[in-house]
């Protein structure tokens, strides 16, 4: 089910455009997306805002439900491919929903070094948290049943379409 409300291109564009007010001219300046989706935002935000450093993560084995969520096929291995030090991290995400997936990646973002901030993008914000986890960035808020996951797919052209899935 898509809903015309959640235009991912649309959504895609007002995250770009407070993340280039917010951010511009911000030293040190890095992004990292979580696979899948916040990476695919990741290269295009890097690619708008002409950042040169940007990885990529994935949370899997760092997420404290592991066990509960068991591993998924499509495991990526993380790529951090400069120096995390010191530097301003964007992270980003396509959805934040409990919380757990963004305390995942910051606790893999420790293991490549200590920045001196991390701030969080995500296209959607679904609530239901359970860790105090924010979003400085956020296209959009949306309230969503419990049984509801969004799902953003990337098409070969690039552009991104979101989808409501029900389990």
């Amino acid at each position: 089910m898509t809903l015309p409300e959640l235009d991912a291109e649309a959504l895609y564009q007002t995250l770009e455009a407070q993340v280039k007010q917010e951010l511009t001219g911000t030293q040190r300046l890095a992004i990292v997306g979580i696979y899948s989706g916040g990476a695919w935002l990741a290269e295009r935000l890097a690619q708008s805002l002409q950042i040169k450093e940007i990885g990529f993560l994935d949370v899997s084995f760092y997420r404290d439900d592991y066990a509960k969520r068991g591993l998924h096929a499509d495991v990526k291995p993380s790529h951090i491919p400069f120096e995390i030090e010191g530097a301003t991290i964007l992270l980003v995400d396509d959805v934040l929903y409990t919380g757990r997936t963004t305390r995942a990646a910051i606790n893999t973002l420790f293991d490549y070094g200590r920045p001196a901030r991390i701030m969080l993008a995500a296209l959607l914000d679904r609530g239901g948290r359970q860790l105090p986890v924010a979003a400085d960035f956020v296209a959009k808020i949306i309230k969503l049943e419990e049984n509801q996951s969004l799902i953003l797919k990337k098409a070969d052209d690039g552009r991104l379409t979101l989808t409501v899935d029900h389990a």
